[in-house]
This record gives C-alpha cells, structure tokens and sequence, in this order.
C-alpha cells in the first residue's frame, strides 16, 4: 500500500495511539501484578520468622536467590521469546510465575522458601526484557521513552499498593484453618494466574497480525521502524560492529554495570523498607503497609515528569545522573536520621531511583543495532538484577549482624553515586541525520538517537 506523507503521517499517529491505548496499560497491570509477587514477601517477613523460624539472613537470601534464577534463565527465556512469539510466551511466563507465587503459602521452613523463590526466578525470567523489546517493535523513538517510563511505572504503582493490599490480607490469619501469610500469597498469586490468562487474548506478535490497526496504520507504523531499524543497521555497519562483538563490548559491560547501580537500590528498598519504617513507634501491619506506599507514589511522580522531559529533551544523559545523584543524596541521609525523617528521605531517593530505570532503557533501546537489541537487553537486564540479590542478602547480613540496616543504607548510597559517576562514560554521539525532538513531537518524526561508539 502506497500512502502519501499526510496519509502516512495520520496513520502513523492513530497506529501509535491504539497501540499506547491497547498494550501499554495491558502490560502496565502485568508489570503491577510481577511487582505484587516478587516483593510480597517483604510483608511476610516478620510472620515468617515468627510462623516457621526464618532468620533475617535466611529471609534475605532467599528474597535474593530469586535474582539469581532469573540471571540464569533470562537469555534462554528471550531466544524462546523468538522462536514462540511474544503472546505465547509473555502468556506462559506470567502464568507459571502466577502458579509459583501462590505456591509460597505452602512454605514450611527455610529450604522450601529457597526453593519456591528460586523457582519464581526461574518463571518469571525473560518477562521485562520481552517488554522492552516489544517495544522496539511496536512502538517509533519519539514515542518509545514515553511508553517505557509509563511501563516502569507499573512497579512504583505496584509497590506503593502491595502494601495497603497485602496488610489486610495478613489480617486473615486463621480463616480457614490458615495463616495470613498464606491467604496473601494464594489470593496475589491467583491474581496474576486470571491476568495472563487475559493476555493472550489481547496480545498480538507482529503489526500485521493486529486485528485493531487498519491496513493504513499497519503500513505505516511497519514502514516507520523499519527506517529505524535501517538506520540504526547501517550505522552498526559503517563503524564495524558485528552482533556478538557489541554484545560483550564494554559499553553494553557499562549498562550492565549502572543497570546493576540502579537495582541495588531499587531492591534494597523493595525488600527492606517495611522493616525500615516498621521503626517508627505505634505502627503496625496496616500502617506499615500505608506509610511504606508514600515512597512509591513519590517516585510514580517524578517518573511521569523526568519521562516527560526525558521524550522533550532527547538528550536523557543528565537527568539519568541527576537521577541517580538524587537517589544517593536520599539515602544517605535516611541512614543518619530518625525513623519519621528516613521515611521522608527515602521518598526523595525513591524518586531518584525509579526515575533513573526508564531513563536508562533509552540508552540500550535507541542505541544499538536491531540485531542485538533483543539479547543486549536480556544481558543487561539479567546481570543488572543480579543487584537484586546482592541489596536484600546483604542488607540481611547487615541486620543479623548489627540488628540495623544502616551499614546497608550507606553502601547504597555509594553505589548510586558511583553509578551517576559511570553514566558520564557513556559517551554518545549522534548521527548526521539525526535531529532532536519537538516538545510535542508529530508521529512521523524521528526522536534524537543515541548510539555509542565501537569499542
């Protein structure tokens, strides 16, 4: 189908808007329930070592061996992605996981919480990165920034309802015979079960499968990331990177690095911070549940606003140290106050740290070739979560040892400022033709591009 400029640039606008409308909050909700399940357990952490005896150390290896099967099986979960399509496998990722998390309330001790947080990793591997990815496929530049922040959200969402969900559910303990605990595991778990199983009915694996998009829409958005994809192909070709050289190249090393930084952070505080303003004298689990929300909704705001500018400015490079400076100002001085003010620092590090993942994701998306964006991701993203294994095993160390997770909290402080100190390492260039983007940039246009020189 042959369109016109006007015609091309109408259909790419609608293409873009039924897309936004259609998939960006379906995975919105699937990101919310991932969150819901993975850091749960953070609530459950006082009735586990009282039910079943869990230490702190035990409770944070655990919360952290779920990183490391998700390390292991975040690239073979991705090649699968490739050879099943992405409305099979994001279906059959969010059900097992959904199977797997309500199995937690049949945990009896400290090797079958092992083994089920292991095997959450391990079902849950692949699913952001595919996310990403879909993105890539989906979605032109000028738009991509908006829907992977809007996308990220989903977790600071996510953590700031978990708790106001999952204390009340730790209320019905003895309902039926059971433990609050495991009325919460059982009930979120099922929850995510219903929503894949929704998923693949919405979903589709490419443009032209989309029912929704007119023929016009379907060519058009098709014929404006495949431009992309030239681009960025012939730019790859012109400065001699092979796919599996830029794979291990330093620079995807240094994503892999500051994806690592921004982690830390963000699971510390996933793991932890219900025990961290479980400190302020007279709360409870309702209450903690409802203060430990205040961080999230924080970060849900400045993650709107540095997406915003982020799409404005083109140039995200800035405001992904301001970002990760932010987070390391925050929680250092959470780590030296009393309990109420910590709670107020680590509102202002929780907007630097969620704010700094979708800004990071643009580097990796818009910046290297098509061929190696899908395993780039999966790699970035696996060695990068590895961070969630080191925050909350360390930070339960810390605790065991001390009775107190400040150690932690300066740690991570470091780590974030030397993670704002690594972005400066990035090095961007643009291409010739690549100009930036208007305030409000009209579909067809292209969004400035950030590629990175060969190693």
């Amino acid at each position: 189908m042959t369109l016109s400029t006007q015609e091309r640039d109408g259909a790419l606008a609608g293409a873009v808007r039924k897309v936004s409308r259609r998939v960006v909050p379906l995975f919105i909700v699937m990101l919310i329930c991932n969150q819901i399940d993975r850091g749960n357990i953070s609530f459950a952490q006082k009735h586990l070592h009282t039910d079943i005896g869990l230490s702190a150390a035990a409770y944070g290896l655990g919360a952290g061996l779920f990183f490391i099967a998700y390390a292991l099986f975040e690239v073979p979960s991705n090649l699968l992605l490739e050879k099943f399509g992405p409305r099979m496998w994001l279906t059959r990722i969010m059900v097992t996981w959904g199977l797997v998390s309500a199995a937690m309330m049949l945990v009896q001790g400290p090797t079958s919480f092992y083994v089920l947080r292991f095997l959450l990793g391990v079902a849950e591997a692949g699913f952001f990165p595919a996310v990403i990815y879909y993105f890539t496929r989906w979605l032109p530049n000028s738009h991509r920034g908006r829907a992977t922040a809007l996308f990220i959200a989903g977790s600071s969402i996510a953590t700031a309802i978990t708790g106001p969900v999952s204390g009340p559910l730790l209320t019905l303990d003895g309902v039926a015979g059971l433990h609050g605990w495991q009325w919460m595991f059982g009930i979120e778990g099922a929850l995510s079960v219903v929503v894949g199983v929704i998923a693949y009915f919405l979903l589709d694996n490419r443009i032209g499968d989309a029912r929704w998009l007119t023929a016009a829409e379907k060519t058009a958005l098709a014929e404006q990331i495949g431009r992309e994809d030239a681009a960025k192909t012939a730019d790859s070709r012109a400065h001699g990177v092979s796919r599996w050289r830029l794979l291990v190249s330093p620079k995807v090393l240094l994503f892999c690095w500051v994806y690592f930084a921004i982690q830390l952070a963000i699971y510390a505080n996933t793991f932890w911070l219900p025990t961290i303003v479980g400190r302020i004298k007279g709360t409870n689990d309702v209450t903690v549940g409802l203060l430990s929300a205040l961080p999230w909704i924080c970060a849900i705001i400045a993650m709107y606003i540095t997406g915003r500018i982020g799409d404005r400015r083109g140039n995200r490079k800035g405001l992904l140290v301001g970002a990760l400076l932010t987070a390391a100002v925050g929680t250092f001085f959470a780590a030296i106050v009393s309990p109420v003010l910590a709670l107020v620092f680590l509102c202002i590090a929780a907007m630097g740290f969620k704010s700094a993942s979708p800004l990071f994701w643009s580097f990796p998306q818009n910046g290297l070739a098509p061929a190696v964006v899908a395993p780039a991701i999966a790699l970035i993203n696996s060695l990068g979560n590895l961070g969630g294994f080191v925050a909350p095993y360390g930070f339960g160390l810390v605790k065991s040892a001390t009775g107190q997770v400040t150690g932690g909290l300066y740690a991570l402080a470091f780590a974030c400022l030397l993670g704002a100190a690594s972005v400066f390492a990035f090095r961007p260039r643009r291409s010739a033709d690549d100009a930036p983007a208007a305030s409000a940039p009209a579909v067809g246009t292209q969004e400035r591009t950030t590629t990175f020189e060969a190693p």
